[in-house]
């Protein structure tokens, strides 16, 4: 029976459409579930589009709401793609271990509050790094701060803008996530992929 995922988006869903096309066929995992803090997030319309039950947390911050939707749905794993809102206490305890967060940065460095979208690239810019890239951490109940899975690295270009940074880092996501769910759903549970190419 494949492992079923509930993906958790907060904008255009880039990284849910990349998931879903990765697992076109697979026996391995499904994507059975997509909800968002934004009614209006149009990753929410590309899920339905699907045939995904698309749902909208009215309340982002009230746990039950989320286990409700989770429970449901039978979900397996939590997929945070692009999601900028902290996963409440009880819904990290319920699915500790199987929370996993994809971060447009290289952890630990460009990490935290408040670090997400151009804000990290800008950061990494400034910070006059020559590497960037993407990472897959387990989610516990401080942003970002979880056991890092794998990490795809990209170089900064002595010429980038926080724009082409972004689209380089993403093409990373892209290939990365579907990576680590697909190891995931083979071994049953999230585990480290420390060779990723």
């Amino acid at each position: 029976m494949p492992t079923r995922l509930a993906v958790c988006v907060s904008g255009r869903g880039s990284n849910l459409v990349a998931l879903l096309d990765a697992l076109t066929g697979s026996p391995e995992a499904q994507v059975v579930l997509v909800l968002s803090n934004r009614a209006d997030a149009p990753a929410l319309l590309r899920a339905r589009e699907r045939g995904i039950d698309a749902e909208h947390l009215r309340n982002p911050a009230d746990g039950g709401e989320w286990l409700g939707y989770l429970r449901g749905a039978e979900v397996d794993l939590v997929v945070l793609a692009g999601y900028l809102r902290l996963v409440p206490p009880v819904v990290v305890a319920a699915y500790r271990g199987r929370i996993i967060n994809i971060h447009p940065a290289l952890l630990p460095a460009f990490g935290g509050p408040g670090m997400y979208g151009h804000r990290v690239h800008e950061a990494v810019l400034k910070s006059g790094a020559t590497e960037s890239g993407a990472t897959v951490h387990l989610v516990d109940e401080v942003y970002d701060r979880g056991q890092i899975l794998a990490q795809a690295r990209v170089p900064v270009r002595p010429d980038d803008t926080p724009d082409s940074l972004a689209a380089r880092v993403l093409e990373a996501e892209h290939r990365l996530l579907p990576a680590v769910v697909l190891r995931a759903a083979k071994a049953g549970r999230p585990v480290p992929v420390p060779e990723f190419a």
